[in-house]
């Protein structure tokens, strides 16, 4: 059987502009952040009749299921209100997992990236050049970012869903898409996840295959 995943990165914050580490702080999609999940929504939407068109001619009609099975999100409210977004056409409600909230960014939540350079100069250049063996002061590691993060996820994909959305944070989509693809875990810069970025994973009996990375509709 066929999971298809598709790993979303909630739309835009209030208060981006200023370049801050938001971290655990919880803040509200901006205008423009909704703008963005509402593209997403209808580009699921869209994938999702195709997938109900193509049931309808090849499985017989006990075999028929809905194309979207659930959307997963974090506990951090521009997550919630990113998969609200995204749920509401399929009839689906959210389910809430507090283990797909972004890295607690310690004593460097709410500040902006120039703040913490001129405060922690050594600390900031070491974290940037090598997230795995450094972390934030007082926040969480990349490695255990990374446990809670992939045992949440294959307890949903433990789940035989069919097709499934997880609307998540940059930080957290990183380290899924490290994951899959093998990727040391020190070069989770390396991929971009913009706001309202669109990934999806086809889990082939948990042999993944990625088909797309940080589209943005």
């Amino acid at each position: 059987m066929v999971t298809t995943l598709y790993l979303i990165r909630h739309g835009e914050a209030e208060g981006v502009k200023e370049r801050r580490y938001k971290g655990t702080i919880d803040v509200q999609l901006s205008e423009k952040g909704v703008k963005q999940m509402g593209r997403v929504s209808a580009f699921i939407s869209a994938e999702v009749q195709k997938c109900r068109s193509a049931e309808a001619t090849s499985e017989p009609p006990n075999l028929r299921t809905s194309a979207l099975s659930a959307v997963y999100c974090s506990d951090l409210s521009r997550a919630i209100k990113s998969a609200e977004i995204i749920a509401e056409p399929q009839s689906l409600k959210p389910i809430v997992v507090p283990s797909l909230r972004e890295r607690n960014f310690g004593l460097w939540e709410g500040m902006s990236f120039d703040e913490i350079k001129g405060k922690y100069p050594e600390e900031f250049d070491a974290w940037a050049n090598n997230p795995l063996r450094y972390s934030p002061i007082g926040g969480e590691s990349t490695l255990e970012v990374r446990d809670r993060v992939i045992a949440a996820l294959d307890r949903i994909l433990d789940e035989n869903y069919i097709c499934i959305v997880i609307v998540a944070h940059g930080g957290v989509n990183r380290i899924i898409l490290c994951h899959i693809l093998g990727m040391p875990l020190e070069n989770i810069f390396r991929i971009e996840q913009d706001y309202g970025a669109l990934n999806i994973i086809e889990f082939w009996d948990k042999y993944p295959v990625v088909k797309l990375i940080n589209y943005v509709v």
